[in-house]
């Protein structure tokens, strides 16, 4: 059916989906009188919720984003199973995850699903999940989740009550069967005389939680558990391998007396104190309600029947409608509430403080010292993006026999002891020779110093020399490693919550971590097989400024991109300025591989800038000296206050490292300008070793992925990579989920770390794809390495193509 677009309730798309589905249609989406009862007894708890307004709080536009097992989601916000879509509108489910995609939430599909899982992918553009029952005859739910994981989807949903199906007496009164057409287009047989039928004969009834250690063995994804409503079976899901569950009460099971949904929600996440993703399901009505379940602990919602209901009555423009329905009124409850973002929502939103005139009882460490609560520090810190280092560092040093393609730093080898006295002596020697006092040259090391550095001329020098960047030596800022230069560049360009920042996606995980740290809305930009594109840049570009926001800036590696390895060509470069200038942003150009790259490089974006448009990001951490963290930002662009009086964003840079860092070590500058000094300012002169070298390590390390890897077995398997002609790093598409996982099993079992490429994905992506770095390594441990990498992706592989897994006899 179809109506006009509304604008709607949730309550109003269900008066009208029920005018216009045929009964027993309607009574099977429902559901049984006993799980009619518990979705009233949900409904209800979530009516009794009152929130507590603030005013004044300085919360303009909330961000409702959230990130949910490595993914970024537009708010934390789901699409929960149900079955056939079909009965709703012909284009059942490809309608829904088409209007999810656009939506950007995810989309957890039902094992019963209407479609196949493979039209549903081509529908999506944001993550699917799929909603498993487990059969007696798991070969059956093998080749489900085998099909699905090939489609895409990105995680299993465990249904774990389903085996205690009630009756549902509507449905057996109404002698309810599915109308022609509508099958389970997943499941192969004759059809089913009910689907309350087949469930009983079919889904195995005596699962325990071996049954999560079986899926984690047949697939990659991560699993939930659907069904907890106890902390001891939250408990016992975690310590089972569940990466997440759901609290839900109606996948199945009718019994009366069942609590509702979001009246154990918060003992359930108070027993997990965050040690997986919580979400919740059932009678989620209104944006408030899922405002409300995040308060008592849930990290997202899952939203059944409504989605149906829009589905019914206006296909997927619809569904489309519905969910931003739910996502607008959830930004006007935080807005109402003072929730600057999701990651915020707290007990006392809803009345969860202590009572008035009570001090609330201190928390102790386990130590028997004051303690936190972690959910009152700042979101950053629970966030996914500032765990990847910590976790590659974790592995590395638990396997240190292991071959690590992680790291992405300089190759030991090239460094001498001796040489930091050396060029400690040449910087010394240099200011007296410019005149400067025994006291001056004391000062110069022991003291502050200025906060903007105090070898700017040296740093502008060298850039004019190397990269044919003119600029001053005021236009300079020397930074502690270009992470600050980072963080300063978004801090000061960034000035509220309607400016973005664009990121050419994979990109360097430190500009997200900067950002997220300062509470940034990071878009990304999303890089294709061929690289990057300005035309997805200005498409970006627009339809944030359809939003209402601001782009501030954009970020991007040109050369030798980390992790991609990928080099942006002369012409887009040209495009990208001439579109700064047309769109008016700023571009932040970070290009540390280009000195220790072979071969001429490409013009740096900044030395082809003429208008200004380009803030210059530079470290001599792969240049010169990893253990000096001197980095430097050039940031020439002019600044007029409202008097009229101007000056340059250095100038406002240099402000807020006063209140950072105030200035960067002097000893450190020191030796970097005595490194600068010993080539009269051409880094290039003393990288013409290491960039030979690191081309030969690029060199290496593709010559032996040939020989792994036949280019007759490439297809076979699924894998490819790219082939960057310099820097540190590059790409290797993989035929499974190379994630946390999966890196595990590689170190533990064949002895070879890597980086998974999602790591790179602000707004995700890259689930099938690692990073190879090749610059730490001699050239014959990336043999070795490469050689058990070969090992482990055709031993993954060999669980989805046994006959393409096997080397060839040759090699």
């Amino acid at each position: 059916m179809s109506a006009a677009p509304g604008p709607y309730t949730l309550a109003d798309y269900a008066t009208l989906a029920r005018a216009g589905m045929d009964q027993g249609v309607w009574d099977f989406c429902a559901g049984g009188a006993g799980e009619e009862r518990t979705l009233a007894a949900n409904v209800e708890a979530f009516d009794r919720v009152r929130f507590r307004p603030r005013v004044l709080t300085g919360v303009g536009r909330p961000d409702t984003a959230t990130r949910i097992l490595g993914r970024t989601w537009a708010a934390p916000v789901g699409i929960a199973p149900l079955a056939y879509h079909t009965l709703a509108d012909p284009a059942g489910e490809v309608a829904t995850a088409g209007a999810a995609g656009r939506a950007g939430l995810p989309f957890v599909v039902s094992t019963f699903a209407g479609r196949t899982f493979e039209d549903i992918a081509k529908a999506a553009a944001a993550p699917l999940w799929l909603q498993v029952y487990c059969f007696r005859d798991r070969d059956t739910t093998r080749a489900l989740i085998e099909r699905a994981e090939l489609a895409g989807f990105e995680a299993l949903v465990l249904t774990a009550d389903a085996p205690q199906l009630g009756r549902r007496l509507r449905d057996l009164r109404n002698g309810f069967r599915l109308p022609d057409g509508i099958v389970p287009a997943n499941l192969t047989g004759d059809g089913f005389a009910s689907p309350a039928d087949h469930a009983l004969a079919e889904f195995d009834a005596a699962l325990d939680w071996s049954v999560i250690a079986w899926l984690r063995s047949i697939s990659s994804l991560p699993v939930l558990v659907k069904g907890i409503l106890t902390a001891a079976d939250a408990r016992q899901a975690v310590a089972a391998g569940a990466a997440g569950i759901v609290v839900s009460n109606h996948g199945g099971r009718q019994l009366d007396g069942v609590p509702a949904t979001l009246d154990v929600l918060p003992e359930i996440a108070g027993a997990l104190q965050g040690a997986c993703p919580v979400l919740i399901d059932g009678g989620v009505r209104r944006g408030s309600d899922v405002l409300a379940a995040l308060a008592l602990g849930a990290d997202a919602v899952l939203l059944g029947r409504p989605v149906l209901h829009g589905l019914a009555v206006g296909g997927e423009a619809g569904v489309e409608r519905v969910l931003s329905t739910v996502v607008d009124e959830l930004a006007e409850t935080m807005a109402f509430t003072g929730t600057a973002s999701v990651d915020r929502a707290n007990p006392p939103l809803v009345g969860g403080a202590e009572p008035a005139g009570q001090v609330a009882e201190p928390l102790r460490s386990r130590t028997g010292g004051p303690g936190l609560r972690k959910e009152e520090l700042h979101g950053s810190v629970s966030d996914p993006v500032l765990d990847t280092m910590n976790f590659l560092n974790e592995v590395t040093h638990r396997y240190p026999d292991a071959v690590s393609f992680a790291p992405g730093r300089p190759y030991d080898g090239f460094f001498e002891t001796e040489d930091v006295f050396t060029y400690l002596r040449r910087y010394l020697d240099h200011l007296a020779a410019e005149g400067a006092t025994p006291e001056q040259v004391r000062s110069a090391i022991f003291q502050y110093g200025p906060t903007a550095g105090q070898i700017r001329e040296l740093v502008a020098d060298s850039l004019r020399k190397d990269e044919g960047i003119e600029v001053p030596p005021e236009s300079v800022v020397v930074t502690v490693g270009c992470q600050e230069a980072m963080f300063l560049a978004v801090r000061a360009l960034i000035s509220g919550p309607d400016d973005v920042l664009l990121v050419s996606s994979p990109c360097y995980v430190g500009i997200t971590g900067a950002a997220r740290l300062l509470d940034v809305e990071v878009r990304a930009v999303e890089e294709s097989e061929k690289g990057f594109s300005c035309a997805d840049l200005e498409a970006a570009l627009l339809a944030e400024r359809a939003r209402g926001r601001r782009p501030r800036a954009f970020y991007v590696i040109p050369d030798h991109s980390n992790p991609s390895g990928t080099t942006m060509p002369l012409r887009t470069r040209q495009e990208l300025l001439a579109l700064a200038e047309r769109h008016d942003f700023l571009i932040l150009e970070d290009s540390p591989y280009r000195m220790v790259s072979p071969g001429e490089q490409l013009p740096t974006l900044k030395s082809l800038d003429r208008e200004r448009r380009v803030v210059h990001l530079g470290s001599y951490s792969k240049t010169l000296f990893p253990g000096t963290r001197v980095g430097f930002v050039v940031a020439d662009q002019q600044v007029v206050d409202r008097a009229g009086n101007t000056g340059l964003l250095a100038d406002e840079l240099a402000r807020i490292k006063s209140m950072l860092t105030v200035n960067t070590s002097p000893v450190s500058q020191a030796v970097t300008a005595g490194m600068l000094l010993s080539v009269d300012g051409r880094t290039s002169e003393l990288n013409t070793r290491t960039a030979a070298y690191y081309g030969d390590a690029m060199r290496v390390t593709l010559r032996e992925l040939d020989r792994c890897f036949p280019e007759d077995d490439r297809s076979a398997l699924g894998i490819s990579w790219n082939e960057p002609d310099g820097g540190f790093f590059l790409a290797v598409t993989v035929p499974f989920r190379a994630d946390n996982a999966a890196l595990e099993r590689s170190a533990e079992d064949f002895g070879v770390i890597w980086t998974p490429m999602s790591y790179f994905y602000p707004q995700g992506g890259g689930e099938s794809s690692l990073r190879l770095s090749v610059s730490y390594l001699s050239h014959a441990e990336i043999a070795d390495g490469v050689e058990r990498l070969a090992r482990f992706v055709r031993a993954q592989a060999a669980q989805r193509f046994p006959a393409a897994a096997e080397p060839r006899a040759e090699h």
